[in-house]
C-alpha cells in the first residue's frame, strides 16, 4: 500500500474508530452504574419494548462500527472516487459515525442508574425521540468535518480511457434493411437478493410487526423486478428494462455520439452496482466485465454491462452513421 492509500483508508475509517472508542469507552466508565439487561429497543413513544445483556451491547457496537467502517473504507479506496464524489464519500461516513455513535451513546447513558426486575432487566428507561434530531444535528455537523478533512489529501485523478475506445466497428447493412440486438444482463446474485430481502420482510413481519416489514418487502419486490434486466439496442437508442415494462432507462439514439466495448469494474468506476450515477457518467452495472459505453451529446456517458457488447456497441454506430446521413 502506498503513501496516498495508506492516507485514504486512514481518513475513511478514522469516524468509526472514533466512534467505536467513543462508545466502548462510554461503557467501561459507566459499567458498574448498569443494569444486567439494558433497554435495548424502543417503540414510537419512546418506551422500552425489549432488553439486552451488557455483552450484545459491546457486541452490536463492535460488529457495527467495524462492519460499516469497512465498508465505507472499500468505497473510499478501492471505488477510486475522484474530486467532489470523493470528498462527499468520506464526509459521508463521517456523518453515518457521528450519528449512529451519538444514538448508541444515548440508549448507553438513559440506562444509567436505572431500577432492575428480579431479571436484572431496566425499568423506567425511555428514550426521548428528540435524540433523533439531535442525531442528525450531529450526523451534519460530522459531515462538514469530513469535507474539510478530505480536502486535506488530493485526490485521485481519474484513469485515463474511461470513455469509449476502440475501432468504431461497424456492421454491414443494405439500404432498407432494419436490425436490432438483445441480451439479457443479468448476474447470479440478482436473482438471489430479493429472494433474501423478502425473506427478511416476512420475517420483520412475524417478529416486528407491519412498519418495519413493508420497506423490506417492497425493496425486495422493487428488486425482483430488476432480477432480470434485458438490454435492447435498435433505432430508438438503447433500452434497459426489468420484467415489467416500467420503470425502464431509455437513452435515445440522436443523444448518442459513438459507442464502443470494453471491460468495466463497477465498483472502482461507478462505485458500486445497480443504476449508478457518478459525475460526467451513468451506468447499470450488474457484474464486471464487458459492456457497452456510449458518448452522448454534451460530453456525458452512459454505460450498461452486459454480454457480446461489442455487437451491440457496432450495431450503435451504424445506427448512428444511418441517423446522420438521413438528416
Amino acid at each position: 500500500m502506498n503513501r496516498r492509500n495508506a492516507g485514504r483508508v486512514s481518513l475513511a475509517a478514522l469516524p468509526f474508530v472514533l466512534a467505536l472508542a467513543a462508545d466502548l469507552i462510554l461503557f467501561a466508565t459507566r459499567r458498574d452504574r448498569l443494569p444486567a439487561r439494558l433497554a435495548s429497543h424502543f417503540v414510537g413513544n419512546g418506551e422500552a419494548d425489549d432488553h439486552a445483556g451488557q455483552g450484545s451491547y459491546i457486541a452490536v457496537v463492535v460488529v457495527l462500527f467495524a462492519g460499516i467502517g469497512a465498508l465505507w473504507v472499500l468505497m473510499a479506496v478501492a471505488g477510486r472516487f475522484t474530486g467532489a464524489a470523493y470528498r462527499r464519500t468520506v464526509a459521508s461516513g463521517y456523518a453515518v459515525a457521528g450519528g449512529l455513535g451519538y444514538l448508541m451513546a444515548v440508549t448507553l447513558l438513559i440506562n444509567v442508574d436505572a431500577a432492575q426486575d428480579a431479571q436484572g432487566r431496566a425499568q423506567g428507561v425511555s428514550f426521548p425521540m428528540w435524540h433523533m434530531a439531535v442525531a442528525l444535528g450531529v450526523a451534519a455537523l460530522a459531515f462538514g468535518i469530513g469535507l474539510l478533512l478530505a480536502a486535506l489529501l488530493p485526490p485521485e485523478e481519474a484513469p485515463a480511457g474511461r470513455g469509449p475506445a476502440g475501432g468504431g466497428e461497424r456492421i454491414a447493412l443494405a439500404d432498407g434493411e432494419i436490425a436490432g440486438w438483445a441480451r439479457n444482463a443479468g448476474a447470479w446474485w440478482l436473482s438471489v437478493a430479493p429472494l433474501a430481502v423478502c425473506t427478511g420482510g416476512i420475517a420483520l413481519l412475524l417478529t416486528a410487526g407491519w412498519v418495519a416489514a413493508v420497506p423490506a418487502l417492497v425493496a425486495g419486490v422493487l428488486l425482483a423486478v430488476f432480477a432480470r434486466p434485458y438490454v435492447m439496442v435498435d433505432r430508438r437508442g438503447i433500452t434497459v428494462s426489468g420484467v415489467l415494462p416500467w420503470p425502464r432507462i431509455r437513452v435515445p439514439l440522436d443523444r448518442i455520439e459513438a459507442a464502443s466495448s470494453r471491460r468495466i469494474n463497477p465498483l472502482a468506476e461507478y462505485g458500486g452496482w445497480g443504476y449508478r450515477i457518478r459525475p460526467g457518467r451513468t451506468g447499470v452495472m450488474t457484474r464486471s466485465g464487458e459492456g457497452i459505453v456510449a458518448q452522448l451529446a454534451g460530453g456525458r456517458s452512459f454505460a450498461v454491462t452486459v454480454r457480446d457488447s461489442a455487437t451491440a456497441a457496432a450495431l450503435l454506430n451504424t445506427l448512428i452513421d444511418q441517423r446522420r446521413t438521413e438528416k
